[in-house]
């Protein structure tokens, strides 16, 4: 998820760390497309050792893009995901290991965010369901005209969660992909390939921290590896820091604001779907040949540099006169730990701290102007110290008042105006600023209801100048604009009306506060201290979490809100450790505790009951509608949802009735998986694999595998020779196979008829399988009928864990020919 608005403060601040990509582009001769040569020099003048793509930054816009149409199908989804992956192979051109990374099984302290997401992702595509309807009524009494609805089943992109069926087609699509490109592409030969799919435990960008901080850890690392990070999380940048890594990149998408997108209801450009007129329209070139299509721009890619960035930083954080001596990279994770005050996907951030208003250099500033009381450094090896980061929080206290204030002399009054006249322009608010009633309520034209007879129409007048004088009264006549959907008719609101009820720059300020986000007495120090001590163990914990790894799978902050800075007072003795030994939910129980009722389908039949039930013992867990704190936000998807939080004790007690109902399919996708690792043939380490299964187990070589080492064992499911993976397809390979006819089944209504997928834009290679394949009883033709240029590859599984590399299971090789 990232931290909002740091990418953008960090690129202004220090422009020069931003680099446009070079893309070289594939030719087309005599209507064949010529795939770009891969193996050839990095256009960008710069050779990149290992490729991380953290996955999740991919499969979202390809499954439903916001700038283009969306995908009628799986098919076309994976397809859009492998074209995706091929183009960053193509801009990084990596030499050595190419890691792509799922998501999954998050921690207990993700979990609350997914949870969050997941429960907005649901209401919200309800309430533009109803936002439509709504629309398309008011157009068409109008006498507009709109195209005749599609009957189709919404995408729901909460499937892209651990544990689906999606996940696991996902999961044995990409093995495919990896297999197919290791055979064709020469760019690939000679790379090191893993695939840490949704199975494996952990958020996607922390399994490649935890493969890099384990790598850098043996004696035969290459200090000199350049890395490259795909992703378009800001907290990416500060997780790329903290390896201290030399030589570390990272790509992501080009921002461009203001992107133009259809119409909802007319599927026109120019609008949105609250201005929707229901107009004809226009013809789309001369003899409308151009009217299905959509103008579409190729997004482009930008590269991050950290050394830049590194440097930029060396110069603002160094300090001369210390008591102790100055160590750069020591300073690096200090900024890093303050940065998570501002923000971060497990804690809220402090309310006096916002990135617009420049908190991360005054915590600079302040940082810099006590480090001479700290006597020290705030960090040390992913260890926070606490009476160092007391002074800090102490000194952000004494500002805190004069910040609101500022804050609110600074933003609330002109926004206030701004706002209203630009709502006004909307056409948000007509008429006057309040709506007569009674006796002088205005009546519709030729309408049949008469006016009521004038009574007291001078006690009338009265009260109604006396409602127009009230503050609130427009916010509270007006409520239905200001009320929840105000994301969908794009209306913007006050900072004012939120901080009506807790008006920070008003005298009694943190009273204020603890009564109406915690509903507890201005007295009540001890639950204060409280609060104070959660996110004081969530500082610990999340510092653990960027630099060693997950510190405990059950720790959580129990709070929507965070205490001030002034409240941080004694804290040197809050937190002590972690509880040890704690293990990762599995991927049916997390979907459990993250997903909404709505989604209940892609959870086994029983256990959906769970959520719908009124007799569920977790039937509050689920509600139907929820409220949003806009928090001093201008817009719902900033605000807080305010769900409860999931009792992992009464979720495993009620999931302990309904587990043996779990079919067996259901029970592996409920499994924990490990690393898959993929070399070609020509790869040095492919001897050394086939010697393996000649021996038990087998430490890797370090000079075999440019310095990656670990355990290998024997898989219990190996690829033989002789035999075709049944788990490395394609989609369109089970329309071939004896199966039957296979169709969508998440996200879309499997009664729909299946739109065939375009075959030329699956693979390098085009050829379909062999005609006697099926499902493991294929046997290859003999080699003397294979083309020259055969090559193969081999899989095996990798799992790295704890302290030390344990066991790593091996997979036999499959021989694959070239398709010429």
């Amino acid at each position: 998820m990232g931290v909002p608005a740091f990418f953008r403060w960090l690129s202004r601040k220090y422009p020069s760390i931003i680099v446009h990509c070079l893309e070289e582009k594939a030719k087309e001769c005599n209507g064949f497309k010529i795939p770009v040569d891969t193996s050839k020099p990095n256009p960008n003048e710069v050779e990149f050792d290992n490729l991380y793509l953290d996955m999740n930054g991919i499969i979202h816009p390809c499954t439903h893009p916001e700038d283009k149409p969306a995908p009628k199908n799986e098919d076309e989804m994976m397809v859009a995901i492998f074209e995706y992956i091929d183009r960053l192979f193509n801009i990084v051109r990596p030499r050595r290991v190419l890691y792509m990374a799922i998501d999954g099984v998050a921690p207990r302290a993700k979990m609350n965010q997914q949870r969050s997401r997941r429960f907005r992702a649901s209401k919200e595509g309800a309430e533009l369901t109803e936002e439509k309807s709504k629309m398309r009524e008011e157009v068409i009494q109008r006498g507009g005209y709109l195209p005749p609805e599609e009957i189709k089943e919404r995408f729901d992109s909460n499937c892209i969660t651990p544990g689906t069926e999606f996940m696991d087609n996902l999961a044995k699509c990409l093995r495919y992909y990896i297999a197919d490109r290791l055979t064709n592409d020469p760019g690939w030969h000679n790379i090191t390939v893993f695939l840490s799919d949704a199975s494996v435990p952990g958020e996607g960008e922390h399994k490649i921290m935890d493969f890099i901080r384990r790598q850098r850890a043996q004696p035969n690392h290459d200090p000199n590896t350049h890395h490259c990070l795909c992703g378009a999380d800001a907290d990416l940048i500060m997780l790329g820091l903290a390896t201290h890594e030399a030589n570390f990149t990272i790509i992501r998408e080009e921002f461009k604001p203001n992107k133009p997108r259809p119409c909802a209801l007319c599927g026109q450009m120019g609008h949105e779907i609250k201005d929707c007129q229901g107009l004809a329209r226009e013809k789309q070139g001369e003899h409308d040949e151009f009217a299905d299509t959509v103008p579409v721009s190729e997004q482009e890619f930008i590269f991050i540099r950290l050394a830049v960035l590194r440097e930029y930083l060396e110069k603002e954080l160094t300090m001369t006169s210390l008591p102790f001596p100055f160590d750069f990279e020591r300073s690096v994770d200090d900024w890093v730990f303050m940065c998570f005050f501002v923000g971060n996907d497990f804690l809220p951030h402090l309310p006096s701290l916002e990135i617009r208003e420049g908190a991360i250099d005054r915590l600079v500033g302040i940082y810099k102007d006590v480090v001479h009381k700290t006597g020290g450094y705030l960090t040390e090896n992913g260890f926070v110290n606490l009476e160092r980061v007391e002074l800090i929080m102490q000194a952000v206290g004494v500002a805190e008042d004069n910040i609101f204030k500022k804050r609110k002399d600074d933003d609330v009054r002109p926004h206030n105006k701004c706002c209203l006249l630009s709502t006004r322009r909307r056409g948000g608010l007509q008429g006057p600023s309040f709506v007569p009633g009674g006796q002088f309520a205005p009546q519709a034209l030729g309408g049949r209801d008469r006016p009521m007879a004038v009574q007291n129409a001078r006690q009338t007048a009265y009260e109604m100048r006396m409602k127009g004088n009230q503050p609130w009264s427009r916010f509270n006549e007006f409520r239905p604009i200001f009320g929840e959907n105000d994301k969908l008719r794009g209306v913007c609101i006050c900072d004012c009306v939120v901080n009506v009820f807790h008006r920070l720059w008003e005298d009694g300020w943190k009273q204020r506060y603890y009564k109406t986000k915690f509903d507890v007495d201005a007295t009540d120090d001890e639950f204060r201290k409280k609060v104070v001590q959660s996110y004081v163990e969530g500082l610990c914990w999340v510092l653990r979490y960027y630099y060693q790894g997950c510190a405990s799978w059950k720790w959580y902050f129990p709070f929507h809100y965070a205490p001030f800075a002034s409240d941080f007072k004694d804290i040197k003795g809050m937190f002590s450790d972690f509880e040890k030994g704690t293990k990762p939910f599995k991927p049916l129980e997390q979907l459990m505790g993250v997903f909404p009722a709505a989604s209940g389908n892609f959870l086994p039949q029983i256990w959906r009951a769970l959520m719908t039930d009124p007799e569920s013992s977790i039937i509050d867990f689920y509600p139907d509608d929820f409220a949003i704190d806009l928090n001093g936000k201008k817009y719902a998807w900033q605000g807080v949802a305010l769900l409860p939080f999931v009792d992992e004790r009464r979720l495993r007690a009620a999931l302990a009735d309904v587990y043996p109902d779990l079919s067996p399919e259901e029970v592996r996708r409920n499994s924990l998986g490990s690393d898959v690792i993929f070399v070609g043939k020509s790869h040095p380490l492919c001897d050394f694999i086939r010697e393996l299964y000649r021996a038990e187990s087998h430490e890797i070589p370090a000079e075999l595998c440019h310095g990656i080492q670990g355990i290998l064992n024997l898989d219990e499911d190996p690829i033989l020779p002789d035999k075709i993976p049944n788990k490395v397809l394609k989609p369109g390979d089970w329309e071939r196979s004896n199966r039957g006819p296979w169709r969508p089944q998440l996200g879309f209504n499997p009664n729909l008829m299946k739109i065939p997928p375009n075959p030329s834009v699956y693979l390098y290679s085009n050829a379909p399988p062999p005609r006697n394949y099926h499902q493991g009883n294929y046997r290859p033709p003999q080699r003397d009928h294979y083309p020259q240029n055969q090559c193969e590859f081999y899989t095996f599984l990798s799992l790295f864990q704890t302290e030390i590399l344990e066991n790593t299971r091996v997979m036999c090789p499959v021989t694959c020919p070239r398709i010429v």
